[in-house]
């Protein structure tokens, strides 16, 4: 039967999670010739290619992406049991890695972190921002970030967020070229500011009113990724934007942007963070979905 030892499979994962060897070496204090060596020597044990490499990159062949989704989970419990034991005895420590998007991390960084990570210096939390719905299990997240709706329903979810909605918005100086909007499908005639997914994916304008729903898939001159700039956009008055009403309500009190057809914008339950319910949580996640409890509990 093939073996592989317990620092062969920690380096492959590190490989794996950083596609270069430079970069692996480095982060575990190691040459990559001696990584380089080690991987060749865990192939030939395995009878197996794990990795493709060129004098670029690092990818995963198919068997290291099945061996990386098993052996990642396993590692991280191991340096969690190790963290844990060492926490009983000294300081809790340990790293969280969250995937989120970059409007859902604000409020944890400004109500939450500050005093969570003075009260445990050694714990560190990286979060990863990102526009797509991924699976935070295969891509070796802890946790994960989204709205309450798109919660797999096979996680704990820590609801931190109040009720989302979302606003039509455009600037005084679209409107004094344009007809407002007087209903859902006018917007078709309008210049609108569209969002796409880091998946390719174009968001569709989902638009409710008293149990009547439109979904608008509108057209305009500009394509974003990122919320902050569609509002700027719109405040430049390039178009109508769709976006969550919290993130401009200052503009629409001093009277920059315009909320257009008030009576659609849906509400939905809005920001949870998440984690898997049949894995035991690392000390470092469960004090922080503590902290993010205490926190909504205070509200």
């Amino acid at each position: 039967m093939a073996r592989a030892g317990l620092s062969e499979l920690t380096a492959f994962v590190a490989i794996a999670e950083h596609r270069s060897f430079r970069a692996a070496a480095r982060m575990l204090g190691v040459s990559p010739s001696a990584l380089s060596h080690s991987m060749r020597g865990l192939e030939a044990r395995l009878a197996v290619r794990l990795l493709n490499r060129t004098t670029r990159s690092v990818a995963l062949t198919e068997a290291g992406e099945q061996l990386l989704r098993r052996v990642r989970p396993a590692i991280a419990d191991l340096e969690e049991a190790v963290n844990q034991v060492a926490s009983e005895h000294d300081r809790p420590s340990g790293s969280i890695r969250i995937s989120a998007s970059e409007a859902s991390v604000r409020p944890l960084i400004r109500h939450v972190l500050p005093d969570f990570l003075a009260a445990y210096p050694d714990i560190h939390i990286e979060f990863v921002v990102d526009t797509r719905l991924v699976d935070i299990v295969a891509d070796g997240f802890d946790a994960g970030i989204r709205v309450y709706d798109d919660v797999p329903r096979d996680m704990i979810a820590v609801r931190f967020g109040g009720d989302m909605r979302f606003a039509t918005v455009a600037s005084p100086d679209y409107l004094a070229h344009h007809v407002p909007p007087k209903a859902p499908h006018d917007l078709m005639q309008h210049r609108c500011i569209r969002f796409r997914f880091d998946s390719g994916v174009l968001y569709r304008w989902d638009l409710e009113h008293r149990g009547k729903s439109a979904n608008i898939d509108v057209a305009g001159p500009m394509t974003l990724g990122n919320l902050n700039l569609m509002i700027e956009a719109a405040l430049a008055g390039i178009g109508i934007a769709w976006v969550p009403e919290d993130h401009v309500t200052e503009h629409l009190a001093s009277g920059r942007l315009v909320q257009l057809l008030p009576e659609w914008s849906p509400a939905f339950p809005g920001l949870c963070l998440y984690y898997p319910a049949n894995r035991h949580p690392p000390t470092a996640l469960r004090l922080f979905a503590q902290a993010v409890r205490d926190w909504v509990s205070k509200r």
